[in-house]
Formats: C-alpha cells, structure tokens, sequence
C-alpha cells in the first residue's frame, strides 16, 4: 500500500489545474487578502471570493445621488456648495481592488463570483470581473417567483437567458451555482451547460428568514452548513456525472466538513469539493486535516490518486443506480428499526 503522502490530489476544475480538490467558497475569509493568503497556505487548490451583489452597487449609486442632490430644487445656489466627486469609490471598484491584490497576494487560481439582477447588470459586471484578472466567474443564479402569474418555464428561460448572455461575453469559464428548486433538475441542468456553462456548482445554500417573537421582526441570520446538508449535492452529482460527461466540472457545496465528505462528492463524480462553515468553524488550518483525512482515507483502501476515485459510485457505475433515484425513499423509509430512537434530532 501507498503512502499517504503519495496520493496524487490534483484535480481539474473549469480547465484549471488545481494541486487539490478542496476549494475554499465564498465566505468572510475570502472577503479580505490576508484570509485569502492563510487559506491557500492551508492548501486549498482554489478559492472563490464572496459575490459582488448588483443592489449593493445600485442602492450606493442611488444615495450618493440623492445626497448631492439634496436642497438643489429649492435653492440654484446649492449646486455650487459641492466639488465635482472624480474619486469616489463604489462597491464594485472595492470588489475589483479586492480581486486584483488578492492575484497577487496567492498563486492559486482566484474565483470571482457574481450576484446581479438584472441583464445588463450580470453583462457588465462579468466583462469587469474578467478585465481584473479573475481565473474563472462563478455565477449565482438566486430568485424567489412570488408572482403567480410568472410559470416555471418562464422563470427557466430568464435564467437560461442571463447564463447565454454572460457566458457569451467573457471569454473566462463560467460556473452557474444552481437552486436545488427547478422542477427538472436533470433538463435544466443540460440546458444551462448547453447555455455555455463550463460547470455547475449545487447547490447554492438559501438562507431562510426567522422571527422574534417577542418584536414580532423578521431575522436574517446565518446558520453554517452541518454535514447532512450534504446529501442533496450528493444525489445530484451522482445522478448528473454521466448524463453531462467528464468535460463539465461539478462542485459539491453545503455540507462538506470532513475528510470522509470530500471522499464522498469525488466518489459521485464532483471535480472539487467547497468548504466554508467547517474552515469558519475551525480556522483555516481545518483545511490542512481533511486534506490529510482525505490522503488517508485514498491510501488505506488503495487509490493513488483522486481521478482514480471520480465517479467510482456515480448513478452509471453503481452496482445500484435506483439508489439516487425514487427507490432511495422506500428503503430509507423502511430503514427505521425500533433501535434508532437516538437518532430523532433534537429541538434545533
């Protein structure tokens, strides 16, 4: 048997190379550079910076304007009060700064990501992301149809819009990180590689809002990932893997903490694993043990590398494909024995 120390962990991810599959998503460590230094120091084989949102951008531009404008309809005079702004420096400029040193600052390849909404909106800004030099644009497609009269084809044909129209405007590889809410996952996942996408990155992780009963406001706050969340992305990966072929790069998100997690999204067919709350959760020396939890773990059952696992146990190669599919349900469900009471989850 291998060492673990010989266990090859490079993997490919939207054409790049990475010297690891462990890939730090977007969260508070990425906003800054010396997060991002840290954690390509712990080894991560790629980071992703947190997204550049098109409201932030717009709702700065709007009360700016209206605070320079401000009494100008009342009196001439007070448009001479303030000097022309030539340096002002808006969210989006901030965003680029932040992309062009952290190339500098790490020598592993820098994810821009991108939140918009509007056409215009995720057109511009691409074009901006990739002039900064980013390696590649994860783009996340979130939205919440309250309008009844607004169908799911309707919705399905906008976002397929924004992937065509972003993807034909930047030359960088383009990521779609997906709902886990479209109707037909399957259709609309081919559909949005046939859009040009180079990968697809599930699912990205809603944060729902609470409230305060004893205010009776509504609370927005952020509850980091715990491992059971993986499973979702675990289906679908495996069950995607064969129907988009090895040139689409799949990214497994939400869940992953461990070791044995990054073993499981590389055994259904995921080109790389990402990592936020666990690294937020532990500091980002937690990368350095799953990767050694990972490297041994592949020694042990004799992989010498990570290609040698991808997509060992997709819905393909499975001696048991209808375990991703309905019939996963009726054995779950008779799973149960009454010696499982320990595992009813408690009141969280």
């Amino acid at each position: 048997m291998a060492g673990p120390d010989s266990v090859d962990l490079k993997t490919t991810y939207l054409g790049l190379r990475l010297s690891s599959p462990i890939v730090a998503s977007a969260g508070p460590l990425t906003r800054d550079v010396d997060g991002a230094k840290a954690l390509a120091d712990a080894g991560v084989g790629a980071l992703v910076l947190p997204s550049l949102f098109e409201e932030e951008i717009v709702a700065e531009e709007v009360g700016l304007s209206f605070a320079l404008e401000a009494g100008s309809e009342h009196f001439a005079e007070a448009l001479d009060y303030f000097p022309a702004v030539t340096n002002f420096t808006s969210t989006a400029d901030r965003y680029l700064e932040l992309l062009e040193e952290t190339k500098k600052a790490v020598e592993i390849p820098v994810v821009a990501s991108l939140n918009a909404s509007s056409g215009g909106g995720w057109v511009r800004y691409a074009k901006l992301l990739a002039e900064a030099g980013a390696d590649a644009l994860e783009l996340n497609v979130y939205r919440v149809p309250t309008d009844p009269q607004l169908t799911a084809a309707q919705v399905e044909e906008a976002d397929l819009a924004l992937v065509t129209n972003v993807c034909a405007s930047v030359s960088l590889p383009v990521a779609v990180k997906l709902s886990p809410y479209y109707s037909a996952m399957a259709s609309f996942a081919a559909r949005v590689v046939a859009a040009g996408a180079r990968g697809l990155v599930l699912f990205n992780r809603f944060y729902q809002p609470d409230l305060d009963l004893e205010t009776m406001d509504v609370i927005s706050k952020v509850e980091l990932s715990r491992t059971w969340e993986l499973r979702l992305p675990l289906r679908w990966i495996a069950i995607l893997r064969p129907q988009l072929g090895t040139g689409i790069s799949l990214a497994a998100t939400s869940g992953v903490h461990t070791g044995s997690d990054v073993v499981k999204v590389l055994a259904v067919g995921s080109d790389v694993a990402m990592m936020t709350s666990a690294i937020l959760q532990s500091g980002p020396g937690h990368v350095s043990v799953v990767e050694s939890e990972l490297r041994l773990w592949l020694a042990e059952h004799d992989y010498t590398s990570v290609a040698q696992l991808r997509g060992s146990v997709s819905q393909a190669t499975s001696l048991d494909a209808s375990a991703f599919e309905r019939a996963n349900y009726l054995k779950t469900l008779h799973s149960w024995t009454t010696g499982d009471q320990h595992l009813v989850p408690g009141p969280d």
